[in-house]
């Protein structure tokens, strides 16, 4: 039968844990084979000089005020403090301790817990990267807002002055015509991403009962020479969900870029073909888009098909936002985006609704 002082002391030196013994004096008593694993220094070394001694020297004052309460009888939980190798490396340890007054010793454990404030310290530092971008992009949008207005009020106010009926060229005054209507959608279309954005830094973007095929139509009036110019032929039907719950500028935005895309990365040899389409599949709501174009290589693009930045056809004009505008809107409020496509076989665009919304 093993002896219970000899299991005790095996398992005191076996946890991987820092086990120690420390005195009100300041000094250990006995600490386990972790403690000059991880410190690097000798057993006599850390015997023989105060603990507060390895504290890293931030630490220092902290760690003695909090020793001075154990030595009140006062047990401390979940301390965390630094210590300072022998190697000068910067250690980071979470104790539990428990003092025995009638010893006068303090029974602490403590666990070496570096590797989570490192990951701390780097997802700190990305969201205060990401906060910093986030910033900028919010700045240059409402600049980019207010500088476009300028120039583009300037055109509506040219066009303003234009009398169309003594234009005797009836195709001609048509065009005069529909540059105002496009100049005056740019301007509302600005003002609504304006809008979107304040509403988002303040609050939720905001939810209603929209119609798909009246949203629709604005966007489609507001590109109709670029769906003209490219002879596509654009399927509706929304028949089985008819209106969703949604935020209004987002779907526009969202029909804008899938619409725009399609006709972008039509097959050089297929005039473009884009279905529009809304469905329910156990009681969510799908908007699907779909196309005949070049489509993607799944397995080859990932999820970086939705990345910010991120090109994957040979298009001069590309910017590689519109997915991410996209994805964006969808993800914001809760919905799900998924893809369905193979190359030279189009796109196919399902975005599921939440319920609650």
């Amino acid at each position: 039968m093993i002896d219970a002082n000899f299991k005790y002391e095996l398992f005191f030196e076996l946890s991987p844990d820092l086990l120690c013994i420390a005195g009100y004096d300041g000094y250990f008593k006995k600490i386990n084979a972790a403690v000059p694993k991880l410190l690097g220094y000798s057993l006599e070394e850390l015997y023989s000089r105060p603990i507060n001694d390895f504290v890293y020297e931030e630490d220092k004052l902290t760690t003695a005020s909090v020793r001075k309460e154990l030595t009140k009888a006062k047990p401390l939980r979940n301390f965390e403090n630094r210590y300072v190798t022998k190697s000068g490396e910067i250690v980071w340890l979470s104790w539990t301790s428990q003092p025995v007054e009638s010893e006068k010793v303090i029974f602490a454990i403590a666990k070496n817990i570096t590797h989570k404030k490192k990951q701390e310290a780097e997802r700190n530092s990305l969201l205060a990267d990401l906060t910093k971008i986030n910033k900028e992009l919010k700045q240059f949008t409402y600049t980019t807002s207010h500088d476009l207005r300028s120039p583009v009020n300037n055109l509506l106010s040219i066009f303003s002055l234009i009398d169309v009926s003594r234009i005797g060229d009836q195709k001609t005054a048509m065009f005069v015509e529909t540059l105002k209507l496009a100049g005056d959608q740019l301007r509302q279309t600005m003002d609504n991403y304006v809008d979107v954005l304040i509403e988002k830094h303040n609050v939720q973007a905001n939810v209603e009962e929209i119609d798909l095929k009246e949203n629709l139509q604005e966007v489609l009036q507001s590109i109709s020479s670029l769906v003209q110019s490219s002879k596509a032929t654009i399927h509706v039907n929304f028949a089985e969900a008819p209106a969703i719950r949604f935020n209004k500028v987002y779907l526009k935005s969202i029909f804008l870029n899938l619409i725009t895309n399609a006709i972008k990365y039509a097959r050089p040899d297929l005039l473009p073909e884009i279905s529009i389409y809304s469905e329910q599949v156990n009681g969510i709501k799908n908007l699907v888009v779909a196309d005949n174009g070049q489509g993607f290589d799944l397995e080859k693009v990932n999820d970086r098909i939705f990345g910010l930045h991120q090109k994957f056809h040979d298009q001069s004009d590309s910017k590689g936002i519109g997915l991410y505008l996209v994805h964006s809107h969808v993800t914001n409020l809760g919905g799900q985006i998924n893809v369905e496509s193979k190359p030279n076989e189009g796109a196919k665009f399902i975005i599921s609704f939440p319920r609650e919304l």
